[in-house]
């Protein structure tokens, strides 16, 4: 068949853009594929890897909107034909999955049209989906489930698309645990210097891989979040709050509040009643990105009401320490301060981070003297934990905040026990937050209270007002009153 010289040059024109750019190499190793400004941003933000600008990638969209299509089956083809030399690790909550994506993957670089753009070719000898390579390089790929057997395998590229087969699988910290323990001891030992990973979500839990990840490193990955339907700009610095991110950051497909993400694939009306039908939970996560804690069945979101300044009069005020030990990741520390006054109590500050231990004796010194100056008398506790080694912490404490009122407290029963007597007091509506920057997080964790991922505000909580309670009797608060 002849071709003319003008579609020759439209030819040469389009395979020149497929070498270059993976959106360009989709629509022509697959010409039905409809692509929308979302898939272009994803893309373009997967082209980045390609050429080793950004070599730590995390997505978070919505299910059935394209980003496995993109991300797991055309940039590994992608990949192996302008990096033919370097090879790549597949891997997905299931082992059928992953192999499914890699014979995808397989049959594009054996497409005709991969053909037209590259010279890679697979090896004739090297069928099986779980590892095929290059005849004309060192690449190639190696698809496993989460767990499977990928030591002995080095790669370039890593992806991880969907770690979690689904709900329940989330809710379960030994599965999330044993995911983080395959990533860390497996599956990142086997990604090279200089590698990338790239690790597909949809989102299920705020303690999921993608989640303990960012509190290891926020700084060190790339986040492409792309909600399903545009937030406002507080919605978007309250997510980005929730994952560690730079706060004032823009919709990045410049949509306005309420756009859905891919109108051709799910309109708006269609989102909306699919937030219907999944729920709250599981909107925020799976389609917004931005997972939360359970709500529990103790606290309430409007018990709190949040005031703007504490009574002149001097009330009696105690700040407990739960106090945990790991500097950017693991449990926290928290101290939270209450003041009780003739009818009510105040939850007046939270100082909370993750800090090695010597950060945090300083922390609670420095608390001390701001309390001091700020509120004039304020009594100090700090948990002490069983064992010697709780015994050898908390002494530490006290000998740091020698000169100050501080005293170790010996809780006992449960974390649901201690916390009933400030529940109670909530419910009636005795109790009040003064405001400030950490009402939001505080009264996250108390709403997700016992299903949440933290306890440490709750337990300071519990400590300080259950040491202020004692033999007192309180009315409940009437607007007005002092």
């Amino acid at each position: 068949m002849t071709i003319s010289p003008a579609e020759a040059a439209r030819e040469i024109l389009r395979r020149k853009r497929a070498r270059s750019s993976l959106l360009h190499f989709t629509k022509y190793t697959y010409p039905t594929y409809r692509a929308e400004p979302a898939h272009a941003l994803l893309a373009g933000t997967l082209d980045r890897v390609v050429s080793g600008e950004i070599n730590r990638l995390m997505i978070f969209a919505p299910p059935q909107h394209g980003k496995s299509e993109l991300a797991s089956v055309r940039l590994p083809s992608y990949w192996l034909g302008r990096r033919p030399n370097d090879p790549i690790i597949l891997t997905s909550y299931a082992a059928n999955l992953a192999f499914s994506k890699s014979r995808q993957a397989r049959d594009v670089v054996e497409s005709s049209e991969f053909g037209a753009l590259f010279d890679t070719r697979t090896r004739s000898d090297s069928r099986p989906v779980e590892n095929w390579s290059l005849a004309n390089g060192r690449g190639g790929m190696l698809a496993a489930g989460v767990g499977g057997p990928i030591t002995g395998h080095g790669a370039l590229l890593g992806v991880i698309d969907d770690p979690f087969e689904n709900w329940e699988q989330a809710q379960s910290e030994r599965i999330r645990t044993k995911v983080w323990e395959w990533y860390r001891s497996t599956f990142r030992t086997r990604v090279w210097e200089g590698g990338a990973i790239v690790l597909i979500m949809t989102r299920w839990h705020e303690d999921d891989l993608a989640g303990r990840l960012l509190k290891q490193d926020a700084a060190g990955w790339h986040i492409l979040r792309l909600p399903a339907r545009a937030e406002t700009q507080e919605e978007r610095d309250d997510a980005s709050k929730r994952l560690g991110l730079e706060l004032g950051q823009p919709d990045p497909l410049g949509r306005a509040p309420g756009e859905a993400l891919c109108p051709l694939r799910f309109s708006n009306d269609e989102l909306g009643r699919i937030a219907i039908d999944v729920g709250t939970y599981v909107w925020y996560a799976e389609y917004q990105g931005t997972p939360r804690a359970l709500e529990g069945n103790r606290f309430q979101r409007g018990w709190f009401e949040i005031v703007r300044a504490a009574p002149m009069q001097q009330g009696r005020l105690v700040r407990y320490w739960d106090k945990g030990g790991t500097r950017g990741g693991g449990a926290y520390t928290a101290g939270v301060l209450i003041g009780a006054w003739d009818e009510f109590y105040i939850v007046l500050d939270v100082v909370r981070g993750q800090w090695s231990a010597l950060e945090r004796e300083q922390t609670i010194l420095q608390t001390a003297q701001l309390d001091q100056a700020r509120w004039g008398r304020v009594q100090t506790l700090v948990e002490q934990e069983p064992g010697s080694g709780g015994k050898e912490s908390a002494e530490a404490t006290i000998s740091n905040l020698a000169g100050f009122e501080i005293y170790a407290d010996h809780p006992s029963g449960s974390k649901d026990v201690r916390a009933e007597p400030f529940a109670a007091q909530a419910e009636a509506g005795n109790v009040k937050l003064l405001a400030g920057p950490w009402n939001q997080d505080y009264i996250e964790e108390l709403a997700a209270f016992p299903n949440g991922t933290y306890v440490d505000q709750v337990d300071g909580t519990s400590g300080a007002f259950n040491k202020l309670a004692v033999g007192r009797q309180v009315r409940s608060w009437r607007p007005g009153r002092r």
